[in-house]
């Protein structure tokens, strides 16, 4: 999943070398922190939210099969 995440990532922002994903568990959550360079952000947020709200479905949606819910924080 997390790998996933990276994938995704690197496809959409100018500085791919700066993208990593840090997976956080919790009891009931895991969290995948995803870090981009400072100028990405907003490419990774996109207009209104909409590719980091897509990018949180598609994440949750690979992981139905786990007895977690999952989620996707943007961090620069």
């Amino acid at each position: 999943m997390e790998e996933l995440v990276r994938v995704i990532a690197k496809a959409l922002v100018d500085h791919p070398e700066d993208v990593t994903v840090k997976t956080v568990e919790k009891e009931h959550l895991i969290v995948y922190e995803l870090h981009v360079h400072p100028d990405d952000v907003g490419k990774v947020i996109g207009k209104q939210g909409r590719i980091a709200k897509s990018l949180r479905t598609v994440v949750t949606s690979a992981a139905v099969k786990m007895d977690k819910r999952v989620t996707v924080d943007i961090i620069s």
